[in-house]
């Protein structure tokens, strides 16, 4: 059944529009999935690395991972990351500055919990130090299970991240909102 209301210039019903090369080399796609699009294709993660997932981690940067060829990056500030990537056993003393690492980053901002200390404690969830998920204390994306979870799983765990970027709608509006009554407020 065909859509008489689809022109075919990506502007249909659906998520996720393809663009469209016409005769003479023009692109036409909307600007949001533009954006989308070099958001997904350059992630730059912040790390908060506290155990041995901090090898694994290492080992997903290294020539064999390479997260550089999915478009990522280490950043060492939280204001140029737009993924954080906890590794490890959280305690309740770090959790703190997680939060705060976490709330210097730019929105939109997202959260990949790696491995099994990280998801719920890990063996050390009986210690009383010992924070019993990073979900207790930031907004967690994707969960990566595992002791320690393997690079290809870090993989996976950064293409669903990217996949949800690429999907994203409306946050050009809600951020230019939100500029709108901070500037209100002021």
């Amino acid at each position: 059944m065909s859509d008489s209301h689809d022109s075919g210039h990506g502007h249909g019903s659906g998520h996720g529009t393809t663009p469209v090369l016409t005769p003479g080399n023009i692109l036409l796609t909307r600007v949001e999935d533009l954006l989308n699009w070099g958001r997904k294709n350059s992630t730059w993660y912040l790390l908060f690395a506290t155990a041995c997932c901090a090898i694994e981690l290492m080992q997903t940067g290294g020539p064999r991972g390479d997260f550089e060829r999915f478009g990522s990056a280490f950043r060492t500030s939280p204001r140029q990351s737009d993924l954080m990537i906890v590794a490890g056993t959280i305690t309740y003393k770090m959790a703190t500055r997680a939060r705060l690492l976490y709330d210097q980053m730019a929105d939109p901002k997202y959260v990949i919990s790696m491995g099994s200390c990280a998801n719920c404690g890990g063996l050390f969830q009986p210690s009383y130090s010992v924070l019993k998920g990073v979900d207790q204390v930031l907004p967690v994306d994707v969960y990566i299970p595992g002791c320690p979870p393997r690079p290809e799983a870090l993989l996976e765990g950064l293409i669903s991240i990217q996949k949800r970027m690429g999907e994203e709608h409306g946050w050009i509006a809600g951020g230019w909102k939100n500029r709108e009554l901070a500037g209100s407020n002021a």
